[in-house]
């Protein structure tokens, strides 16, 4: 069995893809790299094929008709033979110090009698025209270079959850939790990390900066002026992590607040760009959102309508609404949106 699965879904990535993974290759056998081509027409069947030919039994090439990233996440999970199991875009590579850290952390677990289900690293802003990149740490938060359970999660603020540039987890656990993500939309991350959670019982925080995420392409997924036109999908993707659990009945507190202000937050993107657009049909989805929230459950309603964050995106009027924009444009900063 291989140590590590890593997943890249790959659709029309062939000006980038090379370098993410040359970049995972320093795995070694310790690692099965699953090159994913979803429906691609440019050239990356070839590039997948000519690594897979190059490194037989470290790079293995997927090949499906287009189903958007989480169908190619899906087929990465169903072909993984590693204990654990990553997700690498296309347009993202890692970085190889604590890449090796990360590996030899992993091997001297699974070489134990500890069971770890979920590893954490820190991932970093990789911002277009910008010198200073953004860190996204878990030192304030996490207990450090040990395993650990949600009992012993300090306090986790507001803008530093949880991403999957964030986390490895152990592949048997997604395949017990159902995970299984839906075809043909963006935004599908949020219940990548989401929906194991509540499966996830020990962890461990490696303070690395692992992952670099690429942002700043015009095209890209969190491109503001893209979420906007592909609103219907984030709205998508928060119902369903609506759907998924009712979390008042998570029985740990740090784990149920956790994944309430998680929630809350996807709630404020969702609702603030269909402000941002402008226009009447959005205003009337974001209405129908806060309305779908209130019949599903009216308790989770008020409790994120009275939130600070809440309340601040459902301000009346053309003022509040300002109100609203100024306050995303602070979390554009904070958050590091593109």
């Amino acid at each position: 069995m291989k140590l590590l699965s890593i997943a890249i879904p790959c659709y029309n990535s062939e000006e980038y893809m090379e370098r993410c993974i040359d970049s995972l290759l320093p795995g070694g056998d310790d690692v099965e790299i699953l090159v994913v081509d979803d429906g691609s027409w440019d050239l990356t069947p070839q590039i997948a094929d000519a690594y897979e030919k190059k490194y037989p039994g470290i790079v293995k090439a997927i090949h499906q008709e287009n189903g958007g990233h989480g169908e190619a996440v899906n087929a990465g999970l169903r072909n993984a033979q590693g204990l654990y199991f990553k997700v690498v875009d296309s347009d993202d590579w890692v970085d190889r110090e604590s890449y090796e850290k990360i590996l030899m952390t992993l091997k001297e677990i699974a070489s134990s009698d500890q069971s770890l289900d979920m590893l954490i690293s820190n991932f970093v802003y990789e911002k277009t025209g910008v010198k200073h990149k953004r860190v996204m740490k878990y030192t304030s938060s996490l207990v450090q270079d040990r395993i650990f359970t949600w009992s012993d999660v300090r306090h986790i603020h507001k803008g530093r959850y949880l991403l999957m540039h964030s986390v490895i987890y152990r592949t048997k656990l997604l395949r017990d939790c159902g995970l299984r993500l839906p075809k043909h939309t963006f935004y599908v991350d949020n219940l990548y990390v989401y929906t194991p959670l509540p499966y996830v019982k020990t962890m461990y925080y490696l303070n690395v900066d692992f992952y670099r995420y690429f942002i700043g392409r015009g095209d890209q997924s969190v491109n503001e002026t893209v979420m906007i036109q592909r609103i219907d999908q984030q709205i998508k993707v928060n119902k369903l992590m609506i759907d998924t659990y009712d979390l008042w009945k998570i029985p740990n507190k740090k784990l149920r607040k956790y994944m309430f202000n998680y929630l809350e937050i996807i709630t404020v993107i969702s609702t603030v760009l269909l402000i941002r657009s402008g226009s009447k049909e959005n205003l009337e989805k974001k209405r129908e959102l806060w309305s779908y929230i209130r019949q599903k459950d009216l308790r989770l309603f008020h409790h994120l309508r009275n939130g600070i964050m809440g309340n601040t995106m459902n301000l009346p009027g053309r003022g509040g609404r300002r109100i609203s924009i100024a306050a995303y444009k602070i979390a554009q900063k904070v958050v590091g949106f593109n």
